[in-house]
């Protein structure tokens, strides 16, 4: 079949998948998806969708090339189908921040006023990890971290962390991170560990972007066969 304007034939592919990311329900399917592989129930509960919706946005990000499934069973495994929609979701995040005001409006009122200090750049946190300066908490949940994690940190879900203050050093500075920038659990972390006394910063996004960086990663538990997103071990 010939086509007679192949161009345009690309940008309807393209259009198709950026209607495909216009919901704030699949970004953040796709968010849940960037830390590991999950199935469509855990999807649905970590979200709040119910099975059958979440179901719904996983099928139309699957014909858009955004997400792939694995049949486990009776289930299906989900797992973004490309490191770079990683790669997509922050320059959409990067070009809407600069551009649209309610963005900065919703940073300004919400995040920043829970931490006004600079974050700390991927490389340098890797400088400081390798020269032994911090200690870093992974505040995901345990099957997050279990399936990749920062070298050396700790995890530290965000409801352990009153009772687990002992385990971190007062003589290291602390850093925390977790699903990306706008997740908060880094933010109450951080909060709550200088109301304690330590010093306190966080990575400027969150493992999904380390991960798409290419820097070194620790694996506790084995990502499906197929899987584009295997991370490396060494430091």
């Amino acid at each position: 079949m010939s086509i007679r304007n192949p161009k345009h034939a690309i940008f309807e592919q393209f259009a198709a998948v950026a209607r495909t990311l216009g919901s704030a329900h699949r970004l953040e399917l796709l968010e849940l998806l960037a830390q590991t592989s999950r199935r469509v129930d855990e999807l649905a509960q970590l979200s709040g969708l119910s099975i059958a919706n979440a179901s719904q946005h996983l099928q139309q990000m699957r014909r858009a090339g955004l997400v792939e499934g694995q049949r486990d069973g009776k289930r299906v495994v989900y797992q973004l189908a490309d490191p770079a929609v990683v790669a997509l979701l922050a320059s959409l995040r990067k070009i809407t921040e600069r551009n649209v005001g309610a963005v900065q409006s919703v940073l300004n009122s919400y995040f920043r006023e829970r931490d006004k200090l600079e974050p700390l750049a991927r490389k340098e946190l890797l400088r400081r990890i390798r020269q032994g300066l911090v200690t870093v908490i992974d505040t995901r949940p345990v099957e997050e971290f279990e399936a990749g994690h920062l070298p050396g940190a700790l995890n530290i879900p965000l409801r352990d962390l009153k009772r687990r203050l002992r385990e971190l050093p007062r003589d290291r500075e602390i850093v925390a991170y977790c699903r990306g920038p706008y997740c908060v659990l880094s933010y109450e972390a951080v909060a709550e560990v200088r109301r304690r006394g330590f010093k306190a910063s966080r990575l400027e996004d969150g493992y999904p972007e380390w991960r798409a960086a290419g820097l070194p990663l620790e694996l506790l538990t084995n990502q499906p066969a197929t899987s584009k997103l295997s991370p490396s071990r060494a430091l």
